[in-house]
């Protein structure tokens, strides 16, 4: 009987829940320390996770590897959605900003996932450009710690802008477990 599927079998580094991406000890994510007090520090205590979950899910692959799509007709991959983060954390500055909006570095529309090749220096080039734009971002932000002012032309809230990064975050690291385990098999906490 021929097998319906070439997807590689399901695996994972982890010994003590072998569902899991890494054992609870040898995982960034996790710390012996108290959880965050005060809602400041537990939005940003969720927002550095869910970056380390996006580098963990890339961790270990190649160019090629990072730039392969999901499934026609999406243009979706895991280099794609770095690169749409390095998009997306530029855009925030623009929410908070009163002056002319920063230029798009990857071109309109869906250009971040289109533009996202599987060459090295595309890779390389391209995870620099996120933690630049994360640094900057946090800079910005850094500036208000009043999380009911109200900034930009909008107007927006420093906790609405909070709450919507985290929620941007977390949405497509769900895209990044599904589109990991596409390339190798491997699935994730």
């Amino acid at each position: 009987m021929q097998r319906m599927s070439e997807q590689p079998a399901r695996w994972s580094q982890a010994t003590v829940y072998p569902d899991m991406w890494a054992d609870p000890d040898d995982d960034l994510r996790n710390s012996e320390d108290p959880s965050p007090d005060g809602e400041l520090a537990t939005l940003q205590d969720f927002l550095t996770n869910y970056r380390m979950t996006l580098r963990m899910k890339c961790e270990g692959l190649d160019a090629e590897q990072l730039a392969r799509r999901s499934v026609p007709p999406s243009t979706m991959s895991l280099l794609g959605l770095v690169r749409h983060f390095v998009e997306v954390e530029r855009d925030w500055r623009n929410w908070i900003s009163d002056g002319d909006p920063l230029p798009k570095l990857y071109g309109e529309k869906d250009a971040d996932f289109d533009g996202a090749v599987a060459e090295q220096a595309e890779v390389d080039a391209a995870f620099s450009a996120l933690e630049r734009e994360q640094t900057a971002t946090d800079a910005a932000l850094a500036e208000h710690l009043d999380l009911g002012k109200r900034l930009g032309k909008d107007r927006i809230a420093v906790r609405e802008l909070m709450v919507h990064r985290i929620e941007e975050y977390a949405r497509h690291c769900g895209h990044a477990d599904l589109l990991r385990e596409r390339i190798d098999g491997r699935v994730g906490q």
